[in-house]
């Protein structure tokens, strides 16, 4: 029996996500990921399906178009049961380098090389990655808006904008979804990897979010894998997985948020629920979240996932949660 969770909001009327999402990074091969395995891949999107998740997120940037690649191979059949969501504006060159670039021509591009990655002749939902500040605004949107028209995306988000470049986004088309960074130890991060971050999200993101009924969709909801309480205090992974470039997972930082994990352990310990169930359940429990994008190498990452769905934290465990993070909070890193 399928337990999943499915929530709506006014921007996106036609639709309901469940609440636990696939994040897709997770299967852009094992250039990218450590241990990651495309047959493993489409297994884990199928036990997704099986789990009730029908909003499945993924990038062009994820593998260089793999992990699209693997998407569509998997989703071949069951594309009128799914939410298919993908993005724009990170271009990269025969070298591997990657710039930001919201054009109309580079936007009228990208949306065919997706679709046919993606084995589709529309996307639900079309996302603007990070922003572009060299190209106006009003070019990016009507671009999207003119797509929109031609039914090859249904709605139209941002990723990682600030709220008052939302606001300018809106003035052009309207804006149904907001991705941002947002996990149980990031509640307001400045950073990303080593991206400057133009908004915060519990203070300034949430509240918009909710007061123009837009979807919000949190990434790195465990903050990659340090969430599941499986992190040793060094030696997680080598400079083949992306996870080595983030400064938060490295050095003296990491010991910091490894020490904060240590605790939050023994509270799911006392809950008797295992930790990524925790971090995930006090998403979905928040109103202004939507579909929490949680990613996964292998099934059993997926039942894992899911199982957030099976149990709720009471208002008293959510403050004990809550106070656990003192310690982070006062150290200026939440």
């Amino acid at each position: 029996m399928i337990l999943m969770k499915y929530k709506t909001v006014p921007a996106l009327p036609d639709l309901s996500l469940s609440a636990v999402g696939f994040g897709c990074w997770g299967i852009s091969g094992s250039d990218v990921w450590n241990q990651t395995d495309d047959a493993h891949s489409r297994q884990t999107i199928h036990q997704a399906l099986d789990q009730g998740i029908n909003f499945f997120d993924v990038a062009p940037i994820y593998g260089k178009g793999h992990a699209e690649v693997i998407l569509g191979d998997a989703l071949k059949g069951k594309r009128n049961e799914v939410i298919i969501a993908s993005k724009c504006g990170l271009r990269w060159d025969d070298q591997g380098q990657v710039t930001n670039n919201l054009t109309r021509a580079s936007i009228l591009k990208e949306i065919d090389d997706s679709l046919r990655r993606l084995q589709t002749d529309y996307l639900d939902l079309y996302q603007l990655h990070w922003p572009d500040p060299e190209t106006p605004l009003e070019e990016t949107m009507s671009t999207l808006e003119a797509l929109r028209t031609q039914g090859k995306i249904r709605y139209i988000g941002v990723s990682n904008f600030s709220v008052a470049r939302t606001q300018e986004a809106m003035r052009y088309a309207p804006v149904a979804s907001y991705q941002g960074l947002y996990n149980l130890l990031e509640h307001n991060p400045e950073h990303y990897h080593s991206i400057p971050l133009e908004y915060r999200t519990r203070d300034e993101v949430l509240p918009f979010c909710q007061e123009h009924g837009l979807a919000f969709l949190p990434y790195s909801p465990l903050f990659q894998g340090l969430l599941t309480g499986t992190f040793q205090a060094s030696g997680n992974f080598d400079e083949h997985d992306a996870r080595a470039a983030n400064p938060k997972l490295n050095g003296e930082t990491f010991l910091l948020y490894y020490e904060q994990v240590e605790a939050l352990k023994a509270f799911a310990h006392r809950l008797g629920q295992p930790l990524n169930q925790v971090a995930i359940n006090w998403l979905i429990a928040q109103d202004a979240v939507t579909s929490v994008i949680s990613g996964g190498q292998l099934p059993e990452h997926v039942d894992q996932n899911v199982g957030s769905v099976h149990w709720e934290l009471t208002p008293e465990q959510q403050q004990e949660l809550e106070a656990l993070l003192t310690p982070l909070k006062e150290a200026g890193h939440l």
